[in-house]
C-alpha cells in the first residue's frame, strides 16, 4: 500500500519547516511507523554524502537520521547550490545537473518535475508516511510557473499542505491570511490547516490570534510551537543561522575563529566544536578583525573558493591570518579554505565562472586545479598524529604541490590527503566533519590545551532530536496531522 503524505510549507524562509520535520520524523518513529522526509528543491552550500555517493540538504540527512533511515538522494531530488548571486550548481537525484543561472533555472524546472516525481514514487513504495517539506515561501507567486518545490508539486503529487507561521519575526496573522489572499484558490484549497511555531511567552495570550487565522482562511490550526531553545545544538542548513546569537561561555579555555564569507559551505563543520564547553567558536563577519586571542582559525568549505578568495582579501582577512601565524596560532582550511591556503586556484574550465586562475594565500606550498568530477564519498582512515577518524569527501578538483609529502590524513586504502606546513600549525584538508567525530575533536582540544571533549556529539544529536519530538507531540495535534495525510 502507497505511503500517505503531508506537505509543509512555510509564510517564509527559516520558519522552522526543517525541525518540525525532523522532529515529527522522530516521533511518528516512536509510534512504529516507518518514515521518510522528502524536499522536492532545495537550495543550501550544506550538503551531505549519502550511501551511494550522491549528495543531498544538510536538512534531509538530519531528518533521515530522526527517521532512523540511511539518507537516500531521492530525499532531495532537486539541490541547488548558489555559486553566485545570480547562479547555482544544479544537483538532480544525487548528481551534478549543470550550472544555471535565476532566470535560466525558471526555464529549467519544468523540466526536473519527472525526476522530482520519480524519486517521490519511489519512497512511497517503501514506507508508512512521506513528510514533505517545502522550500522559501508558499506566497512566492512571481514563481508559481513552473513550480516544483511548493504548490506546484503539491498539486502535482495530490498532498494536502500544512502551511507554517513563525511568530518571533513579528507578522504572523498577516503572513498566514495574506498567504491566504493571494495564492490561487486551487492551491489554497490544498491547505488544510497551519501551525504557529518559534512562540515565547504565555500561549493564552495568542488563544485569540489562532481563533483570528482560522476564522479568516478556514484551515485548522493543529497547534501553537513553544521555542525550541535546543534547535541551536542541530546541524542548521540555512545560512540564516550564522547570525543566531549564542550563549556566553564561562567555562571556555579556547577560542577559535571562523571567517564567514559569502559561498561558505558545509558550515556545520562547526557545530560540534560550538557544542563544547571549552570552546568559544567566534564566527567573524566582513568588517570585523580575526581575534587576536584566536588559538585556531579555520577557513570553511566554499561553494566559490576563487570569488571568497577575493572577499576573504576584501575584508582584510589575509593580513589578521599572517598576524594570527606571527603570533603562534595556528591554521586549518578544510575544503575550499585549504584550496585558498595554496599558491594558486586554476578554474581553466571555468567551473565557478568564467575561466580563471587566482592567487592564492601561500601558506602552503600547493597548487589546486578545479577540473574533473566531483569527489562525493565517506571516508575514515588516521590523521598524522595516529588519531582514527570518519568523515566524508566533497569537492571538486585536485590539490598538489611539495607540502603534499607531509598529508593531514591517510585514508583506508592508502591514499592520503591534505597538506602541513613544515612546523604543522598549517594544514589543509578535504575532510569534512572532522569535528563530529569525537576522537578527533578530543586530539585537536587537547592539542590547544582544552582537554578532552566534553560532549559525545552523536548522542547529543539523538538526544536533542528526543526532546525535539517530545516537544512537538506536546503541541501539536499529531493524531489530526496523521488524519490528513493523504
Amino acid at each position: 500500500m502507497p505511503a500517505r503524505a503531508i506537505m509543509f510549507q512555510g509564510t517564509g524562509s527559516d520558519v522552522g519547516k526543517s525541525l518540525i520535520v525532523a522532529g515529527l520524523a522522530r516521533a511518528l518513529v516512536g509510534q512504529g511507523l516507518k518514515v521518510a522526509p522528502f524536499k522536492p528543491q532545495n537550495m543550501s552550500n550544506n550538503a551531505a554524502v549519502t550511501q551511494d555517493g550522491g549528495e543531498i540538504g544538510r536538512a534531509q540527512a538530519l531528518q533521515a537520521r530522526a527517521a532512523c533511515v540511511e539518507p537516500s538522494v531521492h530525499m532531495n531530488p532537486v539541490l541547488l547550490k548558489p555559486q553566485s548571486e545570480v547562479g547555482a550548481q544544479l544537483v538532480v537525484q544525487g548528481r551534478v545537473y549543470g550550472r544555471a543561472s535565476a532566470a535560466e533555472y525558471q526555464l529549467v524546472k519544468p523540466e526536473l518535475m519527472p525526476f522530482v516525481l520519480d524519486s517521490f514514487a519511489r519512497l512511497k513504495d517503501a514506507v508508512d508516511i512521506i513528510l514533505v517539506e517545502g522550500a522559501g515561501s508558499a506566497s512566492e507567486i512571481n514563481l508559481r510557473g513552473g513550480d516544483i518545490a511548493n504548490m506546484g508539486f503539491a498539486r502535482a503529487a495530490e498532498v494536502p499542505v500544512v502551511l507554517i507561521g513563525d511568530i518571533d519575526r513579528g507578522g504572523v496573522i498577516a503572513s498566514l491570511v495574506g498567504t491566504k489572499a493571494v495564492i490561487e484558490p486551487e492551491d489554497a484549497a490544498l491547505i488544510k490547516a497551519f501551525l504557529v511555531n518559534k512562540f515565547r511567552g504565555d500561549p493564552k495570550l495568542f488563544a485569540g490570534g489562532m481563533e483570528l487565522i482560522a476564522a479568516a482562511t478556514g484551515w485548522e490550526s493543529l497547534g501553537l510551537v513553544p521555542f525550541f531553545t535546543g534547535a541551536r545544538l542541530l546541524p542548521a542548513e540555512d545560512a540564516l543561522a550564522l547570525s543566531a546569537e549564542r550563549p556566553e561561555k564561562a567555562s571556555a579555555r579556547i577560542k577559535i575563529a571562523v571567517p564567514i564569507l559569502p559561498h561558505i559551505a558545509n558550515f556545520d563543520d562547526f557545530d560540534p566544536l560550538d557544542a563544547e564547553p571549552s570552546v568559544e567558536l567566534v564566527r567573524v563577519k566582513p568588517g570585523t578583525a580575526l581575534p587576536g586571542d584566536a588559538a585556531l582559525v579555520i577557513l570553511p568549505g566554499s561553494k566559490a573558493t576563487i570569488a571568497d578568495l577575493a572577499a576573504f582579501r576584501d575584508a582584510g582577512f589575509d593580513i589578521d591570518l599572517v598576524a594570527h601565524l606571527r603570533r603562534g596560532g595556528s591554521v586549518l582550511g578544510l575544503c575550499g579554505g585549504y584550496q585558498m591556503l595554496g599558491r594558486a586556484v586554476h578554474d581553466p574550465d571555468g567551473i565557478e565562472g568564467e575561466s580563471r586562475t587566482a592567487q592564492g594565500l601561500g601558506l602552503l606550498d600547493v597548487e589546486t586545479m578545479l577540473a574533473g568530477d566531483k569527489r562525493l564519498e565517506q571516508v575514515e582512515g588516521e590523521t598524522s598524529d595516529g588519531t582514527p577518524f570518519a568523515g566524508y569527501e566533497m569537492h571538486m578538483g585536485v590539490t598538489e604541490g611539495p607540502d603534499r609529502v607531509r598529508p593531514f590524513a591517510t585514508l583506508a586504502g592508502g591514499l592520503t590527503d591534505g597538506a602541513m606546513s613544515p612546523d604543522g600549525r598549517i594544514i589543509g584538508s578535504y575532510i569534512h566533519g572532522l569535528f563530529a567525530d569525537d576522537r578527533q575533536r578530543s586530539a585537536w582540544l587537547k592539542r590547544f590545551g582544552a582537554g578532552e571533549a566534553a560532549i559525545a556529539y552523536d548522542s547529543l544529536v539523538d538526544e536533542t532530536l528526543d526532546r525535539l519530538a517530545g516537544h512537538l507531540s506536546a503541541h501539536i495535534d499529531v493524531d489530526r496531522l496523521l488524519a490528513l495525510a493523504k
